[in-house]
């Protein structure tokens, strides 16, 4: 649909545009800020696949003894 959109020349102007609306020396701590986010981000993300992974292998045996148990 959109082809090649974003070419060098869209790239730099877009750069140029970032620079004269945040200023030079706001661009490293929103490069910093944005980098830990996109760290939290992963980790988070990690730690959900993990807990996942682990769910769904010991569901069955802590379903089946929960279903199997009488209630009082």
């Amino acid at each position: 649909m959109f082809g090649n959109a974003l070419s060098g020349w869209h790239l730099v102007i877009l750069l140029v545009v970032i620079l004269l609306l945040f200023g030079a020396p706001k661009l490293p701590g929103l490069a910093r800020s944005l980098g830990q986010s996109m760290r939290i981000f992963r980790s988070e993300v990690k730690t959900m696949k993990d807990e996942n992974s682990s769910d769904s292998s010991g569901d069955n045996s802590t379903d089946s003894s929960n279903d199997s148990s009488p209630k009082s």
